[in-house]
Order: C-alpha cells, then structure tokens, then sequence
C-alpha cells in the first residue's frame, strides 16, 4: 500500500546547521522540505544534528545522544535490508587517529544529511541510498516528494517527462559514472560547515 505523502513525517539529519561559507547542499534541502511543509505535502518536518560520527569505541556512544543516533541508524539499515539496497556508502565504520581523545577508536562516520520519512506503521523510507546500478540522493527524494505533491513536473514551465526530454539534474546517478561519483561526494564529504558541532562520542 502507497502511503499518502501528506500523511508521512520527515526527518532530516544533519552535520550541521551552522553558517558555512560556502552554500551546503542542506541549506536547499531545508528550504524545499519547509515549502512541502508549509503547504501540507508532509504532515510534520523536523531537523535532527547528529555531527559528523559516532565514537563506537568510547563510553560516549553510550549516552543519550549516542544511543539515539545509533538507533536511528540501526532502523535505518533494516529498512535497507528489507528494500535490498545499501547504505554502506554514506555510513562508514573507520578507525580515527588520536585527536581530541588521546587514543584512536573506532567511530561511525555519518553522511552530510539523510533523510527519513514515517507514517503511521513506522519508517517508510531513508535517502541517501545505493543499488547495484544508481545512487539516490536526498536531492532526489526530496524531488520525488515534490512531484508527487504537484501532480506534473512544473521547474522551467517544462513537463520533464515528456518524450525526448533531457533527464532531470536531480535524477538517480547510475553506479561508476562522474554523476554518481557527485551525489556521492556530496553525501559523503566533510560540510563546509562542520567546525560547527562536535561529533558524537569523541
């Protein structure tokens, strides 16, 4: 059963939400979310910052704000287990120098932003996320909620979908192309705003 994306909750996470000298990709997804928002195309929208990893290795993986993020994360990749694609790309497990701590451990890199969405029953839906042959994008999500509130693609005045159109910015990558390697990057890199929060569990 499709659920009505009116009816569904969204969860953006985020590094960070301090100002960055470079506009972030976040900025533009948060203005697109409030615009569903604020026209009942989702029910509710909240923003969650999460920083840029979780310590797996140090007692602050432990605390309120650790358990949380790992849970989050832990949902999110049974719902990729039962959808059959893969986060592995954008939440990374690594070993981390010293730094701040005095010791290397081991830490859970998170992406720039995800995106969740819940209805009723629970989580429906998490971006970003890979197949074997695309990369999806919040972009792309966030587009996809878009064109299910408007009914017909209107950017530029143009119905995208018409024959022979040009494929739209914001389409799924496939895997191994410059495009892919984009999304990826712009999922994966350091925000340029992230000498804001600290991470969790350092």
């Amino acid at each position: 059963m499709v659920t009505d994306p009116s009816s569904r909750r969204v969860e953006l996470f985020v590094r960070s939400l301090s100002p960055a000298p470079a506009r972030s990709p976040v900025d533009d997804h948060l203005r697109r979310l409030r615009a569903l928002a604020a026209d009942g195309s989702v029910a509710d929208l909240s923003v969650d910052v999460w920083g840029r990893e979780v310590g797996l290795s140090t007692t602050a993986a432990r605390t309120d704000a650790g358990v949380h993020v790992l849970d989050r994360v832990a949902a999110f990749r049974a719902w990729a287990e039962r959808r059959d694609v893969s986060l592995d790309l954008f939440f990374e497990t690594r070993a981390v120098g010293a730094g701040l701590t005095g010791e290397p451990h081991t830490a859970l890199v998170l992406p720039v932003c995800c995106l969740a969405e819940y209805d009723d029953d629970g989580l429906v839906h998490v971006a970003p996320y890979a197949t074997e042959t695309a990369v999806h994008s919040v972009s792309d999500r966030i587009r996809a909620l878009e064109r299910e509130s408007e009914g017909t693609e209107r950017r530029d005045g143009r119905d995208t979908a018409r024959a022979g159109a040009e494929p739209r910015a914001d389409a799924p990558r496939p895997v191994g192309t410059v495009a892919e390697s984009v999304a990826t990057t712009e999922e994966r890199s350091p925000d340029p705003a992230d000498d804001g929060p600290p991470a969790v569990g350092r």
